[in-house]
């Protein structure tokens, strides 16, 4: 997880209101990349290990990524991951270039593994803020 004090609280609120209650509960994280904006190929290629990493701690089976950029129903910027045998939904993101670099921010279903999702992540080299995380939430009252 990423170190608390570094945690953009503007960033992480906004995150926390696209999990607001809606038909499905929602969890996600955001993920701070060092990707500049004309890294295209690389975030491509951590979005595709990040989709696998939700799909198994979601255990939504084989996925696909469906591309923002490619649908006027969405934004450009803006991804989901769909499950192949019936596009049910396992994620969404929006990739937000903040100071030079990407944060990534993700959200899926409340119930996956969220524990696992963050420490998978962070294994892949990024840091990553849990959303909602206790400690952030008691810094922000």
């Amino acid at each position: 997880m990423s170190d608390q004090a570094a945690v953009d609280h503007d960033l992480y609120r906004r995150t926390k209101a696209l999990l607001e209650p809606g038909e499905v509960e929602l969890i996600g994280c955001i993920v701070h990349t060092d990707l500049a904006g004309d890294e295209d190929l690389e975030m491509q290629e951590l979005v595709v290990e990040i989709n696998e990493v939700i799909a198994d701690h979601a255990n939504a089976g084989e996925t696909f990524i469906h591309a923002g950029n490619n649908d006027t129903a969405f934004s450009s910027n803006q991804f989901q991951g769909l499950t192949v045998d019936d596009e049910s939904f396992v994620w969404e993101s929006q990739h937000l270039l903040r100071d030079g670099s990407f944060d990534l921010v993700f959200y899926y279903e409340a119930s996956a593994d969220q524990e696992g999702i963050v420490a998978d992540l962070a294994a892949l080299g990024p840091d990553v803020t849990a959303v909602p995380d206790p400690e952030i939430e008691a810094a922000l009252e």
